[in-house]
């Protein structure tokens, strides 16, 4: 019996030992990644070397690992999709894919991944791309360390950085994406970690996802988008510690909510954007620990909004620290340091006496005719706002902060 053991042990390790490594050069016997990939088996390894290599609709149906070493350039001469994978345990690494096809019927990738899972896309530089990398239907995937460079110019001839649709279970980590129709954009995925990514200067969104439940957003930069960050038509998601920055424009905010219920949106900041949170139909979200900074609008509350948390939040120097258009409320702010406060603190424990009204009369009228907001810093603004202040009228009797702090919060 222990030698049958023995002889299956010593066929099992020779089984699994035999997957081989496969170079590919422009001098070498194998010179395209194609062909490579044709002449793999399971599991073996393929070393992309230093080069040029003039490929398109690479097909990658088998478990393979694919590096470049020295950054090869694998050029699809803008004729279609580059590289797609439709196998489970395929890891592509150290490529640099330029020359995307652009096409109005096919989203064409530099990296597309279809119906497979424990998939590794890393350490790849994509540029004059339509898509960069494309996840569809696959799960349990990783997506780091990728620099996605576009040069897109109009919304209806440009594809997205990195793209999910019905994936679920998907990291996408220190990625850097820039010049794309939207920077990460998420479609009915679900338990997604996006964290530590930089998405800037992209024509719409640098971040934009729906129907997508459960995901967590962490540590991201969000800077100088067209319209900012959508997030739309999802639940239960956790937003913690990102930047929100410069996203300025008429239609433009740091963050869009829409129809977003039972979320977390804590740690993070707002600064010098026209709409620091646009929100929409969304409802039990809590929002703490949060800087809006030099904001046009801190948070703009449109309607439909209830249950809603606002706890130990820094408004600093907005021109309006909360605008809303109902005179209805059921939101509660409690504990919010705001720098427009002017009350007093006599017992000297950090919490103001005088309860602090955020909404004021001015952003009322503003939201109703645009045009006056040139009045902004006139005295008779000034007046208007003590006399709603005093005895509320216009705004909700209610949307007040009973505890404001008289010190910026420090986390």
């Amino acid at each position: 019996m222990k030698s049958v053991f023995t002889f299956l042990f010593v066929i099992f390790m020779a089984y699994f030992g035999y997957a081989s490594q496969f170079e590919v050069c422009t001098t070498c016997p194998v010179s395209k990644l194609q062909q490579a990939v044709d002449l793999a088996k399971n599991f073996d390894t393929i070393i992309v070397k230093k080069g040029t290599y003039k490929e398109h609709d690479i097909l990658v149906n088998k478990p393979l690992t694919i590096i470049g070493r020295d950054y090869p350039i694998i050029d699809g001469e803008s004729k279609g999709e580059i590289i797609t994978i439709i196998s489970d345990n395929v890891t592509v690494d150290g490529l640099f894919i330029i020359n995307v096809g652009t096409s109005y019927t096919e989203d064409y990738a530099a990296v597309r991944v279809r119906k497979s899972k424990n998939f590794v896309i890393q350490n790849l530089v994509l540029e004059k791309l339509f898509f960069g990398i494309y996840i569809e239907k696959s799960n349990y995937g990783k997506v780091y360390h990728n620099k996605i460079i576009g040069d897109a110019i109009e919304e209806y001839n440009s594809g997205n950085g990195i793209q999910l649709w019905y994936s679920n279970h998907i990291e996408i980590e220190h990625n850097y994406v820039e010049h794309v129709r939207d920077g990460i954009y998420l479609e009915f995925s679900d338990d997604c970690l996006i964290k530590n990514n930089v998405s800037a200067l992209n024509i719409r969104y640098g971040l934009h996802f729906m129907f997508s439940n459960d995901d967590t957003y962490q540590d991201n930069t969000f800077e100088n988008n067209g319209a900012g960050v959508a997030v739309m038509f999802s639940k239960k998601i956790k937003m913690y510690n990102n930047t929100f920055k410069e996203n300025w424009g008429t239609a433009s905010y740091g963050m869009l909510l829409k129809e977003i219920n039972d979320s977390e949106i804590i740690g993070n900041t707002f600064e010098e954007n026209t709409i620091g949170i646009n929100i929409e139909g969304s409802n039990r979200i809590i929002y703490k620990n949060n800087n809006f900074k030099n904001n046009g609008w801190a948070v703009k509350v449109k309607g439909a909004c209830y249950t809603n948390t606002f706890i130990e939040n820094n408004f600093l120097y907005n021109s309006f620290d909360i605008a809303y258009n109902s005179k209805i409320n059921d939101n509660e702010f409690d504990r919010n340091y705001w720098s427009s406060y002017t009350g007093y603190d006599l017992d000297k424990n950090g919490v103001g006496d005088v309860p602090y009204r955020p909404v004021k009369l001015f952003s009322y009228i503003v939201n109703r005719t645009p045009e006056t907001i040139i009045l902004l810093r006139s005295m008779f603004i000034d007046i208007i706002d003590f006399s709603e202040k005093v005895s509320p009228v216009f705004t909700p009797d209610n949307l007040l902060d009973r505890n404001p702090l008289t010190k910026k919060i420090e986390w």
